[in-house]
């Protein structure tokens, strides 16, 4: 593993417009047509950070509403969270666990993540269809990252990224579902303050930090920039798939507390 060295360089973030992604398209074919249309090419140590939506529309994880059928656990959830039925269906049927909700969504652990709606989403979709997470970002990352790296001769990393409220804050920001070539967290215990004392609990979210630096160029709506390049980042690229950490809810110090105080929602069909 070598070191990105970028001193005296300023971080750039680059985005990357492509033409509207179908469902069963390839994801890669259509980048290197965005990267020669953009005439912006991958580069030794870039970042290459794409929108979750895009990597799962390629990905066939489109569905049709009018071909879902609902269950009653769907129907009960749906009514008291005010969702479409069918919509609530796929979210029992994504999700790990369901722990509550509010008007509009219902809010999820999904695939290790706090997650409303279980990060189904209709934006960006067809009328009258919803788009899944892709199946295993971490897995798709990996085999991006590696494709990139075959075709343009240089490293990098790729992050498959989303978007998530933050408790007690308004608005959105990134978050990392999968990680490929970087260290997506790096741990900084022992590392000294400003005034000589050691940190003992502080681990650096680079993988979220970056994916949210690139939603500043991505946007969430219209923009058609599901890829961003961030160079001259000076984060290291490994030659690894290191996935996310990812850690139970009970070892999570907001959500273990506030647990305690509410009761779990059986969704149990």
């Amino acid at each position: 593993m070598q070191e990105n060295n970028n001193a005296g360089k300023h971080m750039e973030i680059l985005g990357i417009q492509t033409s509207l992604i179908k469902p069963g398209d390839n994801l890669l074919t259509i980048l290197e047509a965005a990267f020669e249309e953009n005439k912006i090419y991958p580069e030794e140590g870039d970042i290459i950070v794409l929108a979750e939506s895009a990597v799962a529309t390629a990905e066939n994880r489109v569905v049709k509403l009018s071909e879902v059928e609902p269950g009653q656990t769907a129907i009960r959830f749906a009514h008291r969270f005010s969702l479409d039925p069918r919509e609530m269906e796929l979210v029992l049927r994504e999700c790990d666990e369901v722990f509550g909700g509010v008007p509009g969504a219902a809010l999820t652990i999904t695939k290790g993540n706090l997650s409303p709606n279980a990060g189904i989403d209709g934006s960006n979709a067809p009328e009258g269809h919803v788009v899944l997470l892709p199946e295993d970002s971490q897995k798709s990352a990996g085999q991006i990252r590696r494709a990139i790296c075959n075709k343009y001769r240089c490293r990098v990393g790729v992050i498959i990224g989303d978007s998530r409220t933050q408790p007690m804050r308004l608005g959105c920001v990134g978050i990392a579902l999968g990680t490929s070539g970087i260290i997506p967290v790096e741990d900084s215990r022992g590392d000294l303050d400003l005034f000589g004392k050691p940190l003992s609990i502080t681990h650096k979210a680079v993988a979220d930090n970056l994916v949210s630096a690139a939603q500043l160029i991505m946007g969430e709506a219209g923009e058609r920039i599901p890829c961003v390049i961030i160079r001259n980042s000076g984060i290291r690229i490994v030659d690894a798939d290191v996935p996310m950490p990812v850690f139970s809810s009970d070892e999570c110090m907001y959500f273990s507390n506030i647990r305690k105080s509410s009761q779990k929602i059986d969704y149990t069909r």
